[in-house]
């Protein structure tokens, strides 16, 4: 039986370094495909709607709502997640710092922020307000912005207060 060209269609997209080709709904979102296809489960589907930034990956290295984006719309880029941004031996700076600084509580947007984060440059935020102003598409309820802008500028090479 032949897949329906309409309703399906074949991707190919590396994700965290490993090429993966899917038959995949022309509808998937990227954070299903991501979550329930490939089990990278630290990619957090919150609003739905492209507002809390939970669902950030990287998609050819830019951050992007995979709760928005269709799963056919990264065929052929390369999409990085939570698990491809954490080093096998243990922890990157950036997830360090959150860390020492208690930057993350419930952990539920903590992923979309590092992607986000992860992707600046840390040039272009030079101070507490400009890492303020790139972390304004991701919502945080638990921590406050105090610990996590502390922590950015920790594993920026910044004094934190």
């Amino acid at each position: 039986m032949t897949e329906d060209p309409t309703t399906t269609r074949e991707i190919a997209v590396t994700v965290n370094g490993r090429a993966v080709q899917r038959t995949v709904p022309v509808r998937r979102l990227l954070v299903d495909f991501l979550r329930d296809d490939l089990g990278h489960t630290g990619t957090h589907a919150g609003c739905e709607h492209g507002v809390c930034g939970a669902c950030t990956v990287l998609v050819d290295g830019e951050p992007a709502r995979s709760c928005i984006t269709l799963a056919v719309q990264a065929d052929g880029t390369e999409v990085t997640t939570i698990e491809g941004l954490t080093p096998p031996d243990g922890l990157s700076p950036l997830q360090q710092a959150f860390k020492d600084r208690h930057a993350l509580q419930c952990g539920f947007c903590t992923p979309g922020i590092i992607a986000t984060l992860s992707a600046a440059d840390p040039d272009d935020h030079p101070d507490d307000e400009s890492i303020r102003q790139l972390l304004a598409g991701n919502l945080c309820r638990c921590t406050g912005y105090h610990h996590i802008v502390d922590a950015v500028k920790q594993a920026w090479g910044r004094t934190a207060t």
